[in-house]
């Protein structure tokens, strides 16, 4: 099985690369055929169209996300809405590619406003590519996680319990 965790923070220093490092860690001690997609480290491309040519990262990073049986989601809030560069890293994903796919969702915030919204955005994008998501997310804000590191010990528990479940979703319905 292959899994893929997407850290969908464009920043350089962010709690979401932080939460989705950590999810990286368990999951790849979980399955060796673990990969972490941090969007902030790729020179990923702006969506222009189905026929333009992408540079390697781009190609590489869309390849990544088609060849994962799981995706494990790391969304930043930004201004009530997953980030931007998460949005165009599906722009490039092609709906008869994804069928059957597992996702599970993790959501970082500032503050503790706006989970629900998000979660539910980001769950009808996985329905549009016919993904199976785990309904159990788990979200965290900017309190949780200091010097680059999650502080609190409920937040680790949980992001644990959503991989362990998705992972077992997948192998469940693989069978």
């Amino acid at each position: 099985m292959n899994v893929i965790v997407i850290s969908g923070s464009p920043r350089t220093i962010s709690n979401t690369q932080v939460m989705m490092r950590y999810v990286y860690d368990y999951a790849k001690s979980k399955y060796n055929n673990t990969k972490f997609l941090n969007l902030s480290q790729i020179k990923m491309e702006s969506y222009r169209g189905n026929d333009e040519n992408y540079n390697e990262d781009t190609k590489q990073a869309i390849n990544d996300v088609i060849s994962a049986d799981v995706w494990l989601i790391g969304a930043p809030i930004y201004n009530s809405f997953f980030s931007a560069a998460l949005k165009n890293l599906f722009e490039f994903i092609n709906y008869k590619n994804t069928d059957g796919k597992i996702a599970g969702i993790a959501i970082m915030a500032s503050g503790n406003i706006g989970f629900t919204n998000v979660h539910t955005l980001l769950v009808q994008l996985m329905t549009y590519f016919k993904v199976i998501t785990n309904p159990k997310a788990v979200y965290m804000n900017a309190k949780m996680v200091e010097r680059n590191q999650i502080i609190d010990n409920d937040s680790k528990i949980r992001l644990k319990e959503m991989i362990d479940a998705t992972l077992t979703l997948a192998n469940t319905l693989k069978l």
